[in-house]
Parts: C-alpha cells; structure tokens; sequence
C-alpha cells in the first residue's frame, strides 16, 4: 500500500548521532501540536524540552510527563476535587503521554527529525523534577531526544505479524510458532551487526559465565538478560512515585 504517513512509519529508526542543525521554533512547535492531536482520556501530560546538553549531541530533549497537577488546578476552579484512585489516573496518563509522544516521533521524521526514546526517565524522576522545578502531581514518563540525523541506519526487526495479530482469540502458542518468531529477530538484529557496533552485551550476574560473542548475541538474548535480572522490586519505582504526589497500594 502506497502511502505516505505509512511509510514515514514503516521507516522509523532510532538515531544516536545527530548534525549541528537546530530546528527553527516554528519546527519544534509544529512537532508539539502534532503531539496534541493524539487521542487521548483526559489531556492528562504535558511536555519539557531542554536544548541543552542533550544525549548524543541532539539539538533538542523533550521529557513526556504525566500530569494531575493541570487537572486539579481546572477541576478546584469548578469546585470538584479528585476521588479517582492514583493508579487509575496513573495508567490513563500514562495512555495520553505515550500516545503524544508516538505522535511527535512520526510528526518529526515527516519534517526530517530522527529520535531516540530514553526509557528511563521514571527511575530519574525526582531528579527531573528539581532541574524543571516541576510541582507535585506532574510525573516524567519517557524521554526524548530529537534532530537531524548524522547516520543511516536500517529499521530494526520486528515480530512477524503472525506472531503479532491475533483475530477473535489469542492462539496457544506453540514452542515452534515462538522459535521462528524469536529467529526473525535475532537473525535480522545479527545481519545488521547492531550489538557489535554499539559493543551493548548486557553482563550477566550473580557469577554467571558468559556463553555467548557477538556474533551469536542477539535480541532475545538481550532482552532476557534485561528483565531477567533487572528491577526484581518495584520499590525503586514506587519511592519515585510517591515523590511526585502518587500514593499507589
């Protein structure tokens, strides 16, 4: 199907080397509304950007938030306050940032602007909130750094649409249907040589011998070592929160 929106999609990459050409004002602005025309529940987020000293020498870094405080300001004005619990409003602002953000990544590449989503923002939490003076109830939720890219890279593999799209139920997987989808991946992030070059072999714990080179590391690899040793107790996570004005439990 030729299409133009579809397209720009389907060649989405992320970019961690950007040239010295800043986006004008009316650029960025652009990218933010286009943000805000994403769906949403409540407009529950809003958007800090910073131009300096971004990541990967980007010329521009947005954190997504969640945000309450804005609701409760509008809401106390109409004489309501709020009785919905904190992990409802969490999971639908969560929603409404994500989508905003998703929106902003596809309204850049249309404009020439490459991006790479920093996960971490939430473990940083309280950190950012200090460098942007954030009031409470307002909850970074990714960040987001933007720019002219300065590489050309492939797009990443992704799951088959087999292992993807599942019309009326969700089937029982097989053992087979699992390993071919886990071999997409790994052969197509193995073909572009995308761990050797950034040299990113997760390290194994606890005294676990490394079994693996780069030239059998891959995606599922990877992503088992991440989550198979990483953030046991939500603790962590939860002191952020609590931080920020979110009472969750």
């Amino acid at each position: 199907m030729e299409n133009p929106v579809i397209e720009t999609m389907l060649k989405h990459r992320s970019v961690r080397k950007y040239t010295r050409q800043k986006p004008t004002d009316e650029t960025i602005q652009a990218i933010v509304r286009a943000g805000q025309q994403a769906p949403f529940a409540s407009q529950l987020y809003s958007v800090l950007l910073t131009r300096k000293k971004a990541p990967f020498g980007a010329p521009l870094w947005f954190t997504i938030c969640v945000d309450l405080y804005k609701l409760e300001r509008f809401m106390k004005l109409r004489g309501w306050e709020v009785v919905t619990n904190d992990l409802s409003l969490l999971f639908f602002g969560i929603q409404d940032a994500a989508y905003m953000a998703e929106n902003m990544v596809v309204a850049g590449e249309s404009l020439g602007l490459f991006s790479c989503f920093l996960g971490a923002a939430p473990y940083q939490a309280d950190k950012i909130a200090r460098n942007f003076n954030l009031p409470p109830r307002v909850f970074p939720l990714v960040q987001l750094v933007m720019g002219y890219p300065a590489e050309q890279n492939p797009p990443r593999p992704r799951y088959p649409l087999s292992f993807t799209l599942f019309e009326d139920r969700y089937p029982e997987l097989s053992d087979e249907q699992v390993t071919e989808a886990m071999q997409v991946m790994d052969e197509g992030y193995l073909a572009q040589d995308y761990y050797l070059k950034m040299k990113a072999k997760i390290r194994l714990e606890n005294g676990k011998p490394e079994t693996y080179s780069y030239k059998d590391y891959s995606w599922t690899e990877h992503i088992s070592r991440k989550w198979g040793q990483w953030y046991e107790s939500p603790q962590e996570l939860l002191v952020q929160l609590e931080k920020r004005g979110f009472k969750i439990g």
